[in-house]
């Protein structure tokens, strides 16, 4: 009895047929979804890849640019300093009295402290604008890719 129940069992089991037309079909479809995909991140590394180097060529001229402003300030810094210690030395030599002379002196230190403290308020203020224009491309570019970060 049991042997024929088996028999009967096995006979009336269905297995699934296997369709190789359908099975490259989704393979096919799988694969051109990947391509897709791959695709797809390739232009947006691409994008963000041009990106950055824009930002980084604005960033090299803007530095670059800075950098002679800055070139050109000091320029002028060490002409005014060596022009104000040329006339403090003429006037040193045309002086009359020792008095005079300290009197000369201290008014010329005096000068130079205030002048100082004027060169380095400039300074200070031309690198704070240098770094905030240098740095300006690419944290603009961060920011761009920080957004598209969030949105993906």
């Amino acid at each position: 009895m049991s042997r024929t129940k088996t028999a009967e069992t096995i006979e009336n089991v269905e297995f699934p047929s296997f369709d190789a037309s359908k099975a490259t079909d989704q393979m096919r479809a799988f694969a051109e979804k990947g391509v897709e995909q791959s695709k797809e991140a390739y232009a947006k590394l691409k994008t963000g890849a041009e990106e950055t180097q824009k930002a980084l060529e604005s960033t090299f001229e803007t530095a670059k640019t800075v950098s002679s402003d800055l070139s050109l300030k000091t320029i002028s810094a060490l002409r005014a300093n060596a022009e104000a210690g040329f006339s403090h030395l003429e006037a040193l030599i045309g002086a009359k009295s020792l008095s005079e002379v300290v009197e000369l002196q201290t008014a010329f230190l005096r000068k130079r402290v205030e002048t100082t403290v004027e060169q380095a308020k400039d300074f200070q203020a031309v690198a704070s604008k240098a770094a905030e224009d240098v740095s300006k491309p690419i944290k603009t570019a961060f920011e761009k890719a920080m957004k598209e970060i969030k949105v993906a």
